[in-house]
């Protein structure tokens, strides 16, 4: 079999590998190497180059995501099958499962059960996206709109909160913060979304019922407008635009 078959043919790499960092420790005479050891879960990527994203001291995936060319990744990192099995997959799933029965406590109106269980998954993983946005919505529906600010200040700065993945809390999210009276907090939000992706449609039309809340009225055409540049039939946005102008002509 030809190398370039070879290439295409074999599994892409997936998992938990380490890394080693040698350090010089002291001067002189007294000069002792230490070696220490981080883990990381990788992914390759269909560019060929491999993502890695280091784990916490929870064992648990968090915080930002580098890539590093594959031929690099091959020569400094290591596979490590068995810790992945017997720590890191037990670790993450019963992550997932905190964050479950926070979701389905917050559905059924257990708001101090959501936020107990919340709080826990971001203990293990400060930011873990659907474990704040939880723990924030169960701010906003029991009227906390201060812990649920705090909430907003962390979500707004990770890029993986507006990731398609988490459009449903996305979404649900933005629309609590304008109905909660946020509607600042609601336009950075839209805002930082916007960053992330600027042909959707709804977000201009969120952002519109967040300055037409505060009064703007020249804010709300104008994303209005931009909302039906992109998709000319968005019902809802046709009919606010009109109602918009005659307001803006009374």
């Amino acid at each position: 079999m030809a190398p370039a078959e070879q290439a295409t043919d074999r599994k892409k790499i997936q998992g938990v590998f380490s890394s080693q960092n040698v350090q010089k420790i002291g001067t002189g005479t007294t000069v002792r190497r230490t070696i220490s050891k981080m883990y990381w879960m990788a992914k390759e990527l269909d560019d060929g180059t491999v993502e890695v994203q280091a784990l916490n001291t929870s064992y648990i995936p968090a915080g930002p995501k580098s890539t590093v060319p594959l031929e690099e990744f091959l020569s400094k990192y290591s596979p490590e099958p068995e810790f992945y099995v017997s720590t890191v997959f037990p670790k993450m799933k019963e992550l997932n499962s905190t964050i479950e029965r926070g979701e389905k406590a917050r559905q059924a109106g257990a708001t101090y059960s959501a936020e107990f269980e919340f709080q826990n998954a971001v203990s293990v993983d400060e930011d873990n996206v659907k474990a704040n946005f939880g723990l924030g919505l169960t701010y906003m529906e029991r009227g906390e709109t201060n812990k649920a600010n705090d909430i907003f200040e962390r979500l707004v700065k990770l890029d993986a909160a507006f990731q398609t993945e988490h459009k449903h809390l996305f979404n649900e999210f933005g629309i609590n913060l304008r109905k909660t009276g946020m509607q600042d907090q609601a336009l950075d939000y839209y805002e930082r979304a916007l960053e992330m992706t600027k042909q959707d449609e709804n977000l201009h039309y969120n952002i519109a019922r967040a300055y037409f809340e505060k009064g703007m009225l020249d804010k709300c055409a104008d994303h209005l407008t931009k909302a039906l540049a992109i998709n000319k039939d968005h019902p809802e946005a046709g009919k606010f635009l009109e109602f918009v102008k005659k307001a803006q002509q009374a």
